[in-house]
């Protein structure tokens, strides 16, 4: 198969590059290792009930501010349904509830009551940082990251607020501590704020750089916090289903072992079955450490370039708690993202993050429970331990996650109906992420923004995204580095990149709240709701008894029904169809069969895609 690009990752970062080339009519192939796209931010299931794997506090999404998220759907022309938080999330911090409100002035005053002495500051720093992202973030949009940004462009907007750029600028080599000591005295203010960059940018204010920061503090507020409705499944699904729909490839459960070069120059990939791949552009989302370490033969680089890329600090490895409780044991002030800080020094073992995302998004579980994805740091050994004391090191972390919620929802112990944990071991197994780090490489003065992994390289067919690239970790940030690298490619082959343009159609849809089962697939016809509706029942198996031996991807075609894209579905049910007799049997070997329940109604779905789709 001739492909014009191929994108090594399949995280949102590739994907996000991977539909929007793909929009322009290249024709694309995304290798990942998982079986699902995404990466990071995605679903798996337990019986009925969806979890989160990872990225579930989304930005990006709203109206104003920098929404990456909403520029690449309106791009792709693609409609989405999110539904907004009234309350960003919650910071219980001190024994006391700190409310984030998206009026930055209502979050000033609550910030203020935790810090009275600060109230003055709190407000001053606020203004003076919302006036600044306003100037540079949301009167002149752009979405490119700053290595790949039009000179001609950053003066023009510079021209436009030259006190505003000049402080933002002053602010590149500077920590966040440097920037708050210009506004406050308190010493336990600079603690909240530790657990904020720690939080967004996987740093302490000492490491954080402050033109982050400063962008950091605000720009949730601006423009809100939001959740795909149904899960974070429609999220990756709804790239890959552009993607499929305009002739592009994924290649799952495939791993690129290496990058080929001809005459000094990328030519391809070779893939952990010696299948090679060739194409005239690649662009590559995973990171730093594998890309110098791993993919590129030494012969291609420099000592000094793989000193560098081996000396990048990472982000703390994360445990993850998956976990199942009776509804009852939540309080009915609950928001759907609450921060939980046991120690107000220092990043340790006390805190984490919690999302009970069922309260806006009932799809998730049965009515009468809740699902708890909570995410902490974890400061273990993960790397030499035989399988005795890994088990017995995971068992000893879920108990101090569910310790970590006890605290906030007494009883949640004794509510648990179902529990487990994910260690730095499964990140790295499922994301190929080194050592567990969730978010790469630190976001830290020394390797923050152009000291990073650049979209261009050295070669001129070679682009980079993802999270060791300039713009860092998190949602809005991979897929702006994903339309960077998209665009850099499109600049290269002479066609017209992706740039905002005033009064783009909408095609992100706020969803009322709670999102309903009732409401999913509410705009689609009958027989495509239904057939979608029993596509969702699949549980995506890692093993699937269905077909043992993977010959039809089963999984795959539910998991493309369920988000509506019924060409991949189709294409991927044509790369191995079967006779229907064989299709029931798939059914009676359905998990949810041999467990006494209905199964997945695989025959039906795939009759859809047949004889109605032909």
């Amino acid at each position: 198969m001739a492909y014009d690009v191929i994108i090594i990752g399949g995280g949102l970062s590739g994907m996000t590059a991977a539909s929007l080339l793909a929009k322009r009519q290249l024709k694309v192939a995304v290798i990942d290792k998982n079986y699902n796209p995404g990466g990071s931010c995605g679903i798996f299931k337990r019986g009925a009930v969806t979890f989160d794997i990872g990225a579930a506090m989304l930005y990006g999404f709203g109206e104003s501010g920098f929404n990456s998220h909403r520029f690449v759907f309106n791009s792709l022309e693609e409609p989405i349904d999110v539904i907004r938080h009234d309350l960003l999330y919650c910071v219980n911090y001190l024994d006391q509830r700190i409310f984030f409100w998206s009026d930055v002035e209502k979050f000033a005053d609550e910030l203020a009551r935790i810090f009275p002495s600060e109230k003055e500051n709190i407000h001053r720093f606020y203004r003076d940082m919302t006036k600044m992202y306003q100037h540079i973030m949301v009167e002149t949009p752009n979405y490119t990251t700053p290595d790949e940004t039009d000179p001609k462009q950053g003066l023009k907007s510079l021209l436009k607020h030259p006190v505003s750029y000049a402080k933002f600028l002053g602010y590149l080599n500077k920590s966040a501590r440097s920037l708050l000591q210009k506004y406050f005295k308190d010493p336990e203010i600079f603690n909240f704020f530790d657990k904020l960059t720690s939080t967004y940018c996987y740093a302490t204010v000492e490491e954080a750089p402050a033109v982050l920061a400063a962008v950091m503090f605000v720009d949730n507020h601006i423009g809100g916090s939001y959740y795909p409705a149904g899960s974070t499944l429609f999220l990756p699904g709804k790239l890959e289903k552009v993607i499929e729909e305009n002739g592009g490839d994924m290649l799952l459960e495939r791993e690129v072992v290496s990058i080929l070069f001809e005459d000094e120059q990328p030519t391809g990939v070779l893939l952990d079955d010696g299948t090679e791949i060739k194409a005239p552009n690649l662009i590559y989302s995973g990171t730093v450490w594998n890309l110098f370490g791993k993919l590129i033969d030494p012969t291609h680089t420099t000592q000094e370039q793989r000193d560098w890329a081996k000396s990048m600090v990472p982000t703390y490895p994360s445990v993850v708690l998956y976990a199942v409780v009776n509804r009852e044991v939540i309080p009915a002030d609950t928001l759907p993202i609450e921060m939980l800080v046991g120690n107000p020094q220092e990043v340790d073992g006390s805190e984490g993050t919690g999302y009970i995302l069922r309260i806006d998004d009932r799809t998730l579980c049965a009515e009468d429970e809740h699902t708890i994805v909570a995410i902490g740091p974890t400061f273990e050994d993960w790397t030499s331990l035989d399988d005795a004391d890994y088990q017995a090191k995971k068992k000893k972390e879920q108990e101090r996650l569910v310790s970590v919620l006890e605290k906030r929802f007494p009883g949640f112990k004794q509510a648990l109906r179902y529990a487990e944990v994910a260690t730095p071991r499964t990140v790295e197994r499922y994301t190929l992420k080194n050592g567990g780090a969730v978010a790469g490489p630190k976001q830290m003065l020394g390797q923050h923004m152009l000291k990073r992994l650049h979209t261009s390289t050295q070669w001129e067919n070679l682009f980079c995204c993802g999270e060791s690239t300039v713009m860092g970790t998190g949602t809005p940030t991979v897929t702006t580095e994903g339309l960077s690298a998209a665009n850099a490619v499109l600049k290269k082959i002479g066609k017209d990149p992706f740039v905002f343009k005033e009064g783009m159609q909408n095609y992100v849809r706020i969803v009322p709240k709670p999102f309903t089962k009732d409401r999913l697939y509410a705009d689609y016809g009958q027989e495509e709701r239904q057939v979608m509706l029993k596509a969702t029942r699949c549980r995506l198996c890692e093993q699937p008894t269905c077909v043992p031996d993977r010959s039809t991807d089963v999984r795959g075609i539910m998991r493309r029904v369920a988000v509506g894209n019924f060409a991949g579905a189709k294409k991927c049910w044509l790369k191995a169809p079967v006779n229907r007799e064989k299709l029931v049997q798939f059914e009676s070997n359905c998990v949810w069969n041999l467990e006494g329940e209905e199964p997945v109604r695989i025959k039906d779905v795939v009759t859809y895609l047949d004889e109605v789709l032909a």
